[in-house]
């Protein structure tokens, strides 16, 4: 006779949850974190600017350039790989997350935050085709444990997680505008539902939020630049029609396919350095300082647009889209990508910024397409991009329609459309390369 399955115990009631001293301990706790947290995230992210803005834009013009020559990656990403060799090594942690397995993976401690930080500090501004949301993400989960040490719920394995995600959260809301996508995207990656997803997310909303007070009135305060995700000018806002969505799903196919195939490199590259990774990392940097040569040599223009994370370029693409010829956007993509996934594989940082840029500069060079605007091409890439990186589409729509601000209105059924078809395109790729066994 087969016994039968014992039953899951009943979750209690979402009141009995959240109102007890100990949970309430836990918000508050969160606040505190927060705002430490944004603090500290705006020091890293303001230095890394600074140094960023010194090595592309004032050291050139220092030397007699008016922009960075095209041979200046070469020696740039050199010096990059340089340093990343020993964090990645030698330093606990190994800077970070490989970037091509996305940002999850194990929360890292506070022992390995003095390796994130130098690797970020040391590498990012030097031309990594990474973004600073992946270091951010681990800086303030790092520093949330550290907090949570100290207090007396140090030793439950649930308040670690709880306020780990917290911390995390609140330091990657500094720089995707505001502790809304940073919330979307903690509830859909939990794939949680009911009470348990309350218990989660209270707390880096109220986190997050507090983080997010404090990193704003400390730009303001200080006038220093971030280089946070946005758009200051976007094209005009149209009304979509029939023509936008006929070629905006082949397009958000495309642009999966583009994408999905460069982090796959991403996947490739991290298990050739998985051996003499010393030698390899550097070898790495020096191939991705060489695309982006390659996309200088090639279209006469800055190297620094398909270096970086993108952040910059991103806002020139989408507010001044007539100062890029289709084939320079085209070969942006291209190299940038190429770029891009040899980083994802053997360096540090966040693979989210380079794809939203790749999304955009996709769907704004297909933008002459009969029927088809700059406004819903843009729209189209950023949230397709986004969401192949991600594999989260509902996160990926919000990032979208925030970025696109007063035109998100009518766009919003071709960005959540092409998220989805995204998804489902990464998603098909994926099984390409792995078949089930």
């Amino acid at each position: 006779m087969t016994t039968p399955p014992a039953e899951a115990p009943p979750t209690p009631p979402l009141h009995e949850m959240i109102l007890t001293r100990g949970y309430l301990k836990l918000l508050l706790l969160s606040v505190v974190a927060g705002v430490v947290i944004a603090f500290a995230s705006f020091c890293l992210v303001s230095l890394q600017h600074e140094l960023q803005h010194q090595v592309w834009e004032v050291l050139p013009e220092t030397v007699g350039y008016d922009q960075p020559p095209w041979w200046w990656p070469l020696p740039s990403l050199l010096l990059a790989g340089l340093l990343a060799m020993p964090i990645i090594t030698r330093f606990p942690g190994t800077g970070g997350h490989v970037p091509a397995h996305g940002l999850g993976g194990p929360m890292l401690g506070p022992k390995d935050l003095p390796g994130v930080v130098l690797a970020a500090v040391a590498t990012l501004p030097l031309g990594i085709v990474l973004g600073p949301e992946a270091p951010l993400m681990a800086l303030g989960s790092g520093l949330a444990l550290l907090a949570l040490r100290r207090s007396k719920r140090a030793a439950e394995p649930k308040a670690a997680l709880v306020l780990g995600t917290a911390g995390s959260t609140a330091a990657i809301s500094t720089i995707l505008g505001g502790p809304v996508v940073a919330a979307v995207l903690v509830l859909e990656a939990a794939g949680m539902g009911g009470a348990q997803l309350f218990v989660l997310l209270l707390p880096c909303l109220v986190a997050s939020g507090a983080g997010a007070l404090v990193f704003t009135g400390f730009g303001q305060w200080t006038g220093l630049s971030i280089g946070a995700l946005s758009l200051p000018e976007v094209p005009p806002d149209v009304t979509p029609d029939a023509a936008d969505f006929l070629w905006g799903i082949p397009l958000a196919v495309l642009i999966g396919v583009v994408v999905s195939t460069m982090h796959q490199l991403g996947h490739l590259t991290a298990a050739w350095t998985q051996k003499h990774t010393a030698l390899r990392t550097v070898l790495c940097a020096v191939a991705v300082g060489v695309c982006i040569a390659a996309y200088a040599l090639t279209t006469g223009r800055s190297p620094a647009e398909a270096a970086l994370s993108g952040q910059a370029t991103l806002a020139v693409v989408a507010g001044q889209p007539h100062t890029f010829a289709v084939s320079a956007l085209i070969l942006l993509v291209l190299f940038k990508g190429l770029a891009w996934g040899i980083c994802l594989g053997s360096l540090r940082g966040g693979p989210i910024f380079p794809a939203v840029l790749m999304g955009a500069a996709a769907g704004i060079a297909a933008s002459g397409l009969p029927g088809l605007g700059t406004t819903a091409g843009l729209a189209l890439g950023v949230a397709t991009a986004t969401a192949v990186v991600t594999r989260l589409p509902v996160t990926s729509s919000v990032l979208a329609v925030l970025l696109l601000g007063h035109d998100a209105h009518n766009q919003a059924p071709l960005i959540v459309l092409c998220a989805v078809v995204g998804f489902i395109t990464a998603e098909i790729v994926e099984r390409i390369r792995k078949p089930r066994s």
